[in-house]
């Protein structure tokens, strides 16, 4: 493969996986290619990283893509200076990190896993970036990683290197190395972030070579769709993990602020202030008393009232997380906040989120405390009549509603003269569903149906809900 059609396939791949890369800083990275030294791996990446990386949430999906577009000049498994890595002594300072650590080099192909272990927990008392600890996890997979699949062909695993080895296991035996009985201290804390740092770099070196392996076993493209998860901003809130989640958390404070400012706007630039008619009345008599032009008084400023509909239910259930995130940061933003959660009934839950609660205990709390469900299934047209019944007096004119959910009814009466009644009720009225938009109105969804009465828009991840936000002014 040409280094054209590499750097077209890199920045292809970088599209795909979310990394916004535009024609014209594609031609910058082309351009950069022309002065340095292509033989130098990492001058080729910080190359790349350069004129195609705008947020370091972006990188980790960019490095893993650059190791698969660019993979390292691999000769074997000798433990010399190979190919693609620099500065092999810089690698060697660990050697004085104590004298209790094994300084022989053992032979990687035949020696015992002690010799290996003793050999890790070298590199891993020195410098975590080390070139040598990179061709050491290249080594170990060619060593323990390969397992036999069909026949002829070779499958590769990170799985059975990391328990070979078991580098998690030598943290002991590091610190009483680096730090011996000075323990407690901030010595040993320092030596534990220096440890933890050398094994995080270890399995994502062991990684990033089984992804290399692999890529060379079925083709680069078809590894590179799957290796790398999208940035923070993509992650589809009905797929997002836990440690995702936790993650969303910095993104909710920014968002929230701008929703406010936004529905700010919207209030301030849709109704007009009273008129003053003494300033009229002066500017009038420059044209005979005739009141020509009119003044009216500006308005004061006004922190619009907001009340939250969250779909809770299972279906729904990481998408409920992020939204009371976001619910919670939006008290601080609004004059008045008031949160309800339904499955197939409603019950209000701005006490949970009273201020100075920690908010993951709050919604931890949600499940026990809130008398949110009958028969676990979500009833959105019995949720609207229990609303309007019990808190209708909650949405007034100088209030925002804002419903979150996927607007699955299990096939029950939508109730859609209520939902309209609120909807006019209410100074705005927006519905965020977070199914893409093609599984609206497939199964038991009501999505157009509701629609109709409340502007919906899909909302699967944090790019669109900044999009949502953005065209409110």
């Amino acid at each position: 493969m040409s280094l054209l059609d590499r750097h077209i396939g890199f920045v292809a791949a970088l599209r795909r996986a979310g990394v916004p890369v535009s024609l014209a800083e594609g031609l910058d990275a082309a351009q950069a290619l022309r002065v340095i030294d292509l033989t130098d791996r990492e001058s080729l990446r910080e190359a790349y990283a350069a004129t195609l990386i705008k947020r370091p949430v972006h990188r980790a999906g960019f490095d893993t893509l650059f190791d698969l577009w660019f993979p390292p000049v691999v000769s074997g498994l000798a433990a010399g200076p190979q190919a693609g890595d620099q500065d092999d002594q810089d690698g060697r300072d660990g050697r004085e990190a104590s004298e209790d650590l094994e300084l022989r080099e053992p032979d990687f192909a035949t020696a015992e896993v002690s010799e290996l272990r003793d050999h890790l927990a070298r590199l891993l008392a020195g410098d975590p970036d080390s070139p040598e600890l990179r061709r050491f996890a290249r080594a170990m997979v060619e060593r323990f990683g390969g397992q036999q699949a069909l026949p002829g062909r070779q499958a590769w695993f990170s799985f059975p290197v990391l328990r070979a080895l078991s580098p998690d296991t030598l943290v002991a035996r590091l610190l009483q190395a680096l730090v011996g009985a000075d323990r407690g201290g901030m010595a040993e804390q320092v030596a534990r972030r220096r440890i933890a740092t050398g094994i995080r770099r270890f399995e994502e070196a062991v990684a990033a070579d089984v992804r290399r392996r692999i890529a060379e076993d079925t083709g680069v493209e078809r590894i590179a769709r799957s290796a790398v998860r999208p940035p923070i901003d993509r992650v589809d809130f009905l797929r997002a993990t836990k440690d995702e989640l936790a993650r969303l958390r910095r993104e909710v404070h920014p968002l929230a602020r701008r929703l406010a400012a936004r529905l700010a706007i919207k209030h301030r630039l849709g109704h007009r202030g009273r008129l003053d008619f003494r300033r009229t009345v002066r500017t009038s008599l420059s044209t005979g008393g005739v009141p020509v032009v009119t003044h009216l008084r500006p308005r004061r400023p006004h922190r619009p009232e907001l009340v939250v509909l969250c779909d809770a239910s299972d279906s729904v259930a990481a998408f409920s997380h992020f939204t009371l995130l976001l619910t919670y940061a939006l008290r601080e933003q609004f004059t008045k906040v008031r949160a309800f959660a339904f499955v197939d009934a409603v019950d209000e839950i701005t006490r949970l989120f009273a201020p100075g609660t920690d908010v993951l205990d709050a919604i931890g709390r949600l499940a026990s405390e809130a008398d949110i469900s009958r028969f676990g299934r979500s009833d959105y047209g019995t949720v609207f009549r229990r609303f309007a019944e019990r808190y209708g007096e909650a949405v007034g004119p100088k209030t925002s509603l804002l419903i979150l959910g996927d607007a699955r009814s299990n096939y029950q009466s939508p109730a859609l003269p209520v939902l309209k009644e609120l909807a006019e009720r209410a100074r705005h009225a927006y519905w965020l569903n977070p199914e893409p938009r093609s599984q609206w109105d497939t199964g038991d969804s009501s999505a157009t149906a509701y629609g109709s009465v409340v502007p919906m828009y899909e909302c699967r991840n944090v790019v669109q809900l900044s999009a949502f936000i953005e065209d409110l002014a």
